[in-house]
Parts: C-alpha cells; sequence; structure tokens
C-alpha cells in the first residue's frame, strides 16, 4: 500500500514543474511559497505557510523557534530556496526540522536554477 507521503510528494513536484515553468528562477523565496501554496491548494491539498516550529530545549519551549515554509497536508514539508547552490546546511535544516516534528517526508527545492529537476530533493526521516 503506497504511503500519503509518496502521493503529497508527487503532487507537490508537479506544483513546483508548473511553478517554475511560469515564473522561472531567480525570485524571491516568498514569491515561491505563495504560488506553491496556490498550485497545491488548487488540487485539493491542505497547505499551510509559515508555520512556526518551536524548539524544546530539556523541558523548556524557546520562544524563538524556526518557520516551515509550506506543510502539505499535515504530512509533508517543504522547504523552498532561491539561492545559488543547496548547501549541506539545507539539506541538515529540513532534515532537523522532520525530527522536531516527527514527521517523515520532506522536500527542498531551489528555484534558484536553470534546471530544477537538479534542485528537488527528498530528505527522508525514517520513511
Amino acid at each position: 500500500m503506497e504511503k500519503p507521503e509518496n502521493k503529497i510528494s508527487y503532487d507537490v513536484r508537479g506544483a513546483i514543474f508548473k511553478v517554475y515553468q511560469n515564473l522561472g528562477p531567480g525570485l524571491m523565496e516568498s514569491v515561491y511559497e505563495a504560488a506553491l501554496a496556490y498550485e497545491l491548494k488548487k488540487i485539493g491539498h491542505n497547505v499551510k505557510t509559515q508555520i512556526a516550529l518551536p524548539v524544546k530545549y530539556e523541558n523548556e519551549y524557546l520562544e524563538l523557534g524556526f518557520r516551515l515554509d509550506l506543510l502539505v497536508d499535515d504530512l509533508v514539508i517543504v522547504e523552498i530556496k532561491s539561492v545559488e547552490s543547496l548547501a549541506p546546511v539545507h539539506h541538515k535544516q529540513l532534515l532537523t526540522y522532520l525530527k522536531l516534528t516527527g514527521l517523515r517526508l520532506g522536500l527542498l527545492v531551489n528555484f534558484n536554477t536553470d534546471d530544477i529537476n537538479n534542485d528537488i530533493v527528498r530528505i527522508v526521516n525514517n520513511l
């Protein structure tokens, strides 16, 4: 039986390609975030943007935390970048988000590229 995360991932990838074809590279991350959220909602997904992710240190929740760019159907995190190239720290960032939330799948995408196929990365947390 196919995991729901895999179906969501397939839809997210399709939406990423559509957004990239329409907007191209070089815009701010917030533009891609809004367009990607729009495309995913259009096909029936529940999409939340800029979700605050508090950090628990020992038994204390720290006021400063992180923000998830997109959370799709409460199952898949999408981290959006518009940088010269993805760095190892970007991969680690998304893996940390997955661990902190207990979620299993994230997609890291860099829209500032000549070939979007090479800049979509699946990050898995025990899937």
